[in-house]
């Protein structure tokens, strides 16, 4: 990557957001600081692991078939900026709310992999439900 020198280190490197790479069987080959503390696996652990490591068992077979459609085709709607949002599963076995954007890994035409770019986003999405909870108590009693 060009650029300032340390770019593509410090982006790596991030503890702020997880950055976890793929190849086109779904199995980790990269797993950044921030996917450490989003997730609660070392790098040690998750590299070499399928990434049913984060998901939750019932979205699985949803998942794999999104994955291999994209590893098939190349064309996923969530690689120009649209942010997807998932439950993630932490290594304590606590489901989470992520967000997250994907880029496909290429050899010339051929999809080697992935990289997803992922945000813990639990706290707002709680918030907005107890939001969405109390407006709805309050439409029910009049106010």
């Amino acid at each position: 990557m060009s650029g300032p020198d340390g770019l593509c280190e410090a982006l790596l490197e991030s503890a702020s957001d997880a950055i976890v790479a793929t190849d086109r069987e779904g199995r980790i080959n990269f797993w950044n600081p921030g996917a450490e503390r989003i997730f609660g696996f070392t790098a040690r652990e998750a590299v070499g692991q399928s990434l049913d490591l984060i998901i939750p068992e019932n979205l699985r077979a949803r998942h794999w078939a999104g994955f291999h459609h994209v590893m098939k085709t190349g064309v996923s709607r969530y690689s120009h900026g649209d942010l997807l949002s998932v439950p993630g599963l932490t290594r304590d076995g606590r489901r989470i709310s992520v967000e997250f954007t994907t880029v496909m890994l290429r050899d010339g035409d051929q999809i080697t992999g992935t990289v997803a770019v992922m945000r813990d986003v639990t706290k707002r999405f709680e918030e907005v439900r107890e939001l969405k909870r109390k407006l709805a108590e309050a439409g029910r009693s009049g106010i």
